[in-house]
């Protein structure tokens, strides 16, 4: 019995301790995209309306004991026989006003989120194809030609041998994505191997990589910055070190880092002979 106390206090000691609660947060990240403000005000609706919804209804119930408790002499309602108004009435109406709340407060606002949710083609200004594989991401630009790889960079000092934690622990990687503030970027996800998910809270989106299938959403982020993000679908041993991080940058240094990111492709030299056959050519055609 001592030794189950004795566990119990150091549970209880590692639960409230500083470090199990470094990465908790009462509410959301700042959002910093349409999707991820259309998240929050949803979530914020619905813990007003269920908060009042619970208040009311255990209000009710305390007055009701109270109010009809048996030491003041109230007498038990005698329910046999057929079924009053009354008992219908109370019986139809929390009905009837959860049903409005679920398909009216909650239904029309939902519905908006998921329609802007899904509206992936229209004005996008850039595509980014997202691949998943054990265990790293690939972007790729196709428009503008570039792609690469993005792995974990914690040492494994770190992971394995318990050395001090970095400030970006497993959220630091060698090559970041990068996004140009304000514009709507189309992102387009798909994976080598087995499921992984695309996954970066303060963007408001979560897009499973799915092999064989090509699947979308989209972000325009309002502010520039780091954000930083994980795989979020188990996806092997190494599932918890496929970090995303994401540097968003104004749109003059996003032209210099798409025009430092393209292969240089050297000039090809001619040989007089060739010109000369070039011209031979031209004056055949003519």
């Amino acid at each position: 019995m001592r030794s189950v106390y004795r566990y119990g206090i150091v549970l209880m000691a590692l639960l409230v301790s500083v470090s199990a609660f470094a990465g908790y947060a009462f509410n959301f990240p700042e959002p910093v995209t349409p999707i991820a403000r259309e998240t929050l005000h949803m979530h914020n609706l619905v813990m007003v309306v269920i908060l009042v919804l619970f208040f009311l209804v255990l209000g009710l119930l305390v007055y009701s004991f109270i109010t009809h408790r048996k030491s003041v002499g109230f007498k038990p309602a005698n329910f046999s026989g057929p079924i009053g108004r009354k008992q219908w009435l109370w019986v139809l109406s929390p009905f009837a006003l959860l049903f409005f709340i679920d398909y009216v407060v909650f239904g029309i606002p939902a519905l908006h989120a998921v329609i802007m949710y899904e509206d992936t083609k229209t004005d996008a200004e850039l595509v980014v194809k997202v691949t998943g594989s054990q265990w790293l991401w690939e972007y790729s630009y196709p428009a503008e030609g570039i792609s690469f790889t993005s792995r974990l960079i914690t040492p494994r000092e770190q992971i394995d041998q318990g050395a001090a934690k970095g400030e970006n622990y497993l959220l630091e990687v060698d090559n970041p994505l990068v996004l140009p503030v304000g514009k709507k970027v189309r992102f387009i996800t798909t994976s080598n191997d087995v499921i992984h998910s695309w996954w970066v809270p303060a963007f408001g989106v979560k897009r499973d990589a799915v092999p064989g299938f090509l699947r979308e959403f989209w972000a325009t982020v309002e502010k520039t910055g780091t954000y930083r993000g994980q795989c979020s679908e188990l996806c092997g041993k190494e599932h918890g070190f496929m970090p995303v991080v994401v540097n968003v940058v104004s749109q003059e240094e996003f032209a210099k880092w798409i025009a430092s990111k393209k292969p240089v492709v050297a000039p090809v030299a001619t040989s007089p002979l060739a010109d000369g056959q070039k011209a031979v050519v031209a004056q055949a055609v003519k």
